[in-house]
């Protein structure tokens, strides 16, 4: 009994399996489904195994069409133009309504499964019916995709991006103009005009923004791995390409990048370009670093698995933007030059550099990153060649209107203040005037042989210096006072020397460069003395008086003492109104005066005033003490001319 319960059992299994086989068997040979029907029928004749085969054949062709219809129905409840009354409650975003999302999903799945079968690729009516299936659901998905996308696009936050990466500077700003004869273009850079030139810090690699919110990035994915599955890829790319291009244009529009042309560009006024500019540095770093960094993490999400079309979608997505960006760089890169825009030319070609970097990793646009190059060595040759433009305009300024204090030369300001500041650039500076460092060799005179540096850029710094000096020496043949000459160059090599001293310049030109430098001001101090004080020094010497100490012509001592007074109150009153503004070479100078007048004047009043002193109106020419010069030299070189008043001493 037991074996033939297990006989019995064998043969059930066995059966199972030559079934399965001869179905297989039929379906790898890919017919249609009527020759599969009769190949499986000729198959029962051989095997009384096969015996029920009809009935399983039947089974199975209404299972797949019972499955077939009910997706079909599914899908074609979506469909809004179909005159089936379901279908406008059906008319909602997937958002609100996501299980019947997740339904529809999953009947275009089943379509796509099923369209492989042979039995229904071999049935032309029902394939028929698939592909209009497919196309219908196709058009809802990519509906639904724009929309999503569009819904969830999340608002750029503007200021809570400049707030990471802003670090203002005190730099270079001038007055509005060009250089012209009486430099009134020139401007000071100093804290109390508070003139500015914001340089934003880099960004921080950490930093990183949603562009779309992350709950939809699953719903896109799947509507996109099922518009690729089915051959709609092409649609999936543009849909997806044309929303987030759009949302990039109004990301630039939101950072201030407004769409011009070359052409505007280089109309625009100085002080609105400049704010342009700004606004272009800021816009770059936050494009490259945050925006097209989420983008393209954003698509390798949604296109997970699609390597060649996550990429063709980042660029169609990136390349708007970029060129937009790149456009602007190309007009100012081959607009008028002038000094002021060189820092804010050296900002933009830095920026732009660093995201190039970041580009060239993201992209495999060659077209885009050529463009970005050009752009980039157009930025370049635009900073080299303003420069160049203000060396040029330095050595030329020809301004003939002396400073009638002998204070610092509105020039000597704005060139010091100027390079003070592109110290700051000198790694840029030195990468682009390389090239020209040769060129340069040739100029650099026998004291430039000792430069502690030889980088291009310290070899341009002291020729555009040395053209500096070679200016303030030419202004100085203005003066008609030689005193005044002296006094003019002692300034204005000193105020040069402090700025280098003070500074990262003392690093590019060396402790010698400013010794030399030092070395002229002493020279233009003790010439000055020379010039100005040989008169009034000469009153009192001893030579010509006639006679000693107690028989000296009175004569000769009043006109002495009345030539000494008129050159001390001339010059106290001319000196007065003359400048020197640094506070320390102001009271050295004054006493190195008094260190060659006070003690002269003392001896000669010791020797001499006694004879004058016991006559009628010896007030008239002795007007003064020792100490009373003293007290009024400490009024020369304030900058507001005095006279003195008080002319005579009372008779003793």
């Amino acid at each position: 009994m037991g074996t033939t319960t297990t006989t019995t059992s064998l043969d059930a299994g066995g059966e199972d399996r030559v079934m399965a086989a001869a179905q297989q068997i039929v379906k790898s040979l890919n017919t249609a489904k009527e020759v599969r029907e009769d190949m499986l029928l000729i198959f029962s004749s051989f095997d009384n195994r096969l015996s029920n085969i009809t009935n399983l054949i039947k089974k199975d062709s209404d299972s797949t069409g019972v499955r077939f219809d009910a997706a079909e129905k599914v899908i074609l409840r979506w469909d809004s133009s179909s005159s089936n009354p379901d279908a406008s409650r059906h008319s909602l975003p997937w958002e609100d309504s996501p299980h019947e999302a997740a339904e529809f999903l999953s009947a275009v799945d089943e379509i796509l499964k099923l369209v492989v079968d042979v039995s229904i690729r071999s049935d032309n009516e029902t394939m028929d019916r698939a592909e209009a299936a497919v196309q219908l659901a196709m058009s809802r998905l990519e509906d639904e995709f724009r929309l999503i996308l569009i819904r969830n696009t999340v608002p750029l936050d503007a200021e809570g991006l400049y707030g990471s990466i802003r670090r203002v500077s005190l730099s270079f700003a001038a007055n509005e103009g060009e250089i012209d004869e009486e430099f009134e273009s020139f401007g000071e850079v100093d804290s109390v005009r508070g003139c500015f030139h914001e340089r934003g810090a880099s960004l921080g690699d950490d930093l990183c923004v949603d562009l779309i919110n992350a709950d939809a990035v699953v719903e896109l994915k799947e509507i996109a791995d099922r518009m690729i599955r089915s051959g709609y890829e092409k649609e999936c790319v543009q849909t997806y390409s044309n929303v987030r291009r759009d949302a990039l244009d109004e990301y630039l529009v939101i950072l201030g990048v407004e769409k011009l042309s070359i052409e505007e560009v280089q109309k625009i006024d100085w002080k609105a370009l400049d704010e342009k500019m700004k606004k272009w540095i800021q816009a770059i770093k936050i494009t490259i670093r945050v925006l097209l960094s989420g983008e393209k993490r954003l698509c390798d999400q949604i296109f997970n698995g699609f390597d060649s079309i996550k990429e063709i979608c980042f660029s169609e997505t990136a390349k708007g933007c970029v060129m937009q960006l790149l456009n602007f760089g190309e007009a100012v890169a081959i607009g008028k030059r002038s000094s002021e825009k060189l820092f804010r030319i050296l900002d933009m070609y830095d920026v732009l550099a660093d995201a190039l970097l970041d580009l060239e990793m993201m992209i495999t646009d060659e077209f885009l990153c050529s463009e970005a190059k050009g752009v980039l060595s157009g930025l370049g040759d635009a900073a080299k060649g303003t420069f160049e433009e203000f060396e040029n305009a330095v050595k030329s300024e020809a301004s003939k209107k002396p400073m009638q204090n002998g204070e610092i030369h509105p020039l000597t300001r704005y060139v010091m203040n100027y390079v003070k500041l592109l110290v700051d650039y000198s790694k840029t500076l030195n990468l682009l005037l390389e090239s020209d460092e040769d060129e340069e060799d040739d100029g650099l005179q026998s004291e430039d042989s000792e430069l502690e540096t030889t980088t291009p850029f310290a070899k341009r710094l002291l020729l555009l210096i040395s053209s500096l000096e070679s200016n303030l020496e030419e202004k100085s043949k203005l003066y008609e006072d030689g005193a005044l000459h002296c006094i003019f160059l002692m300034n204005n090599i000193l105020y040069i020397v402090q700025k280098v001293k003070d500074s990262e310049l003392g690093k590019l030109l060396g402790d010698n460069w400013v010794r030399k430098r030092r070395g002229q001001v002493r020279q233009y101090a003790t010439s000055y003395l020379r010039a100005c004080w040989m008169k009034a020094l000469y009153c009192l010497k001893d030579e010509g008086i006639g006679g000693s100490s107690n028989n000296a012509s009175k004569v000769t001592l009043k006109e002495r003492f009345k030539t000494f007074n008129a050159c001390f109150e001339e010059i106290y009153r001319i000196q007065t109104g003359w400048k020197v503004p640094d506070p320390q070479l102001r009271e050295e100078f004054r006493i190195s005066i008094s260190e060659k007048v006070i003690p002269a004047y003392r001896s000669f009043m010791g020797r001499f005033g006694s004879q004058l002193e016991s006559g009628r109106n010896s007030g008239k020419y002795i007007k003064y003490t020792p100490e009373d010069l003293e007290n009024y030299l400490l009024d020369l070189f304030e900058g507001s001319p005095l006279i003195l008043h008080h002319m005579r001493r009372k008779n003793s």
